[in-house]
């Protein structure tokens, strides 16, 4: 769930990597975005639906959610999208809540990252189904995009020739 996003050694505030942020497992809110990176979109990432459905189906959400996201923004004048610390931590509770009441907490898999030795052992896909998870993201735009903070566009410098 996390190999393929980690190889791209990416990193976000302060020159902190992604592997770093997710030392101890992954975090992220609604498995779109992170705190401390801002911009930064994900796509069937951890804690969201994704290998728990039909992936096109998920891939398709969350294309049509961020393009979304990404005109709100352009409309309001905004540059700049990052999950709050806060939304992130309840994000991935919530998502641990609805699996520690379900089988798939109880096996070692590598939906839990046991697959690889050393690896902390999390459960990482979003448990409570797709249409769920659509109408969590849905409230969420409604709300003005709520978990995320949004900064206005700043005037960029104009470049001499």
């Amino acid at each position: 769930m996390t190999g393929a996003i980690l190889a791209m050694d990416i990193y976000g505030r302060d020159g902190r990597s992604l592997e770093e942020k997710w030392a101890d497992g992954p975090t992220t809110y609604l498995g779109l975005g992170m705190h401390d990176f801002p911009n930064l979109f994900t796509i069937t990432g951890p804690q969201s639906p994704s290998v728990l459905t039909n992936m096109p189906m998920s891939i398709e959400q969350h294309v049509e959610w961020i393009t979304d996201c990404i005109a709100y923004m352009d409309r309001e004048g905004y540059d700049r999208i990052e999950a709050t610390a806060e939304s992130e931590q309840q994000w991935v509770s919530q998502t641990n809540m609805l699996a520690d009441n379900m089988l798939f907490s109880e096996a070692k898999s590598w939906y839990r990252g046991e697959n690889v030795p050393g690896k902390p052992s999390i459960f990482t896909p979003f448990p409570g189904g797709l249409e769920m998870y659509r109408g969590i993201c849905e409230r969420v735009a409604e709300d003005d995009y709520d978990g995320f903070e949004l900064r206005e566009a700043t005037d960029a410098p104009t470049v001499e020739q």
